[in-house]
């Protein structure tokens, strides 16, 4: 998913960075209260990042200039809802074009937009949509990380189409390219992401249910009374 470092266009690249920025900054503002209004939390927090950190690093070569990964971020969203995730995905995406030439500086801002925006988001409203319509737990959880992991994917390669549109068949032809040379690797990825998510949060709340109903999300989610 890391769109390498140097390959948007240098009008693109701009973009997404003015696009994601307002997000990150929203971000930020969210972790400094979160961590003022609930310092117990701050383990989680950071074990949300390093959870991110840690899959996204384990990248798989890809489409030019991009790779395929797991993103991580599903559990921050479902732990501490999507707007966390800004922030520490930015600093998981810096860290990694910093330290391990994984993604770039000049591409922060759509790779941020994809991994740490869109991607969280859409885990978020999957996990509200199908604890309302009285899923299962595993399922709920299950959806949310793979789905949100496929999010970040389809946006990747939609920043990649805009970028370099195909001669013959346009946007929307270029787009079906990248998502077909994605799909082989993330799907199965997409698939292990939501399993080991499924684990970790299964693991939380049998350890660390005071913990969580702290957070205070998903209250449903986190109650021993919720179905697994």
């Amino acid at each position: 998913m890391h769109i390498a470092e140097g390959f948007l266009p240098p009008l693109h690249a701009a973009a997404w960075t003015a696009v994601a920025l307002p997000f990150v900054i929203i971000s930020a503002r969210r972790v400094n209260q979160l961590m003022q209004d609930q310092p117990q939390t701050k383990l989680l927090l950071a074990a949300s990042g390093a959870f991110a950190f840690v899959l996204s690093a384990l990248k798989l070569p890809s489409v030019t200039g991009s790779c395929s990964h797991a993103t991580g971020t599903g559990l921050g969203a479902i732990l501490f809802g999507p707007s966390v995730m800004a922030l520490l995905g930015t600093i998981v995406l810096t860290f990694q074009a910093l330290l391990l030439a994984h993604g770039g500086l000049t591409t922060l801002g759509a790779n941020v937009f994809s991994m740490a925006i869109v991607g969280p988001w859409v885990a978020y409203g999957l996990l509200r949509g199908t604890q309302r319509l009285n899923a299962p737990l595993a399922v709920s959880v299950f959806l949310a990380a793979m789905l949100g992991d496929m999010a970040t994917y389809t946006v990747t390669a939609g920043q990649l189409a805009l970028a370099f549109p195909d001669p013959a068949s346009g946007l929307l032809g270029s787009f079906i390219k990248f998502m077909g040379v994605f799909a082989p690797t993330q799907l199965p990825l997409a698939v292990v992401e939501g399993l080991l998510t499924v684990v970790i949060v299964n693991l939380l709340r049998q350890h660390s249910l005071d913990e969580l109903r702290d957070l205070q999300a998903f209250p449903r989610l986190f109650s021993l009374e919720a179905r697994s």
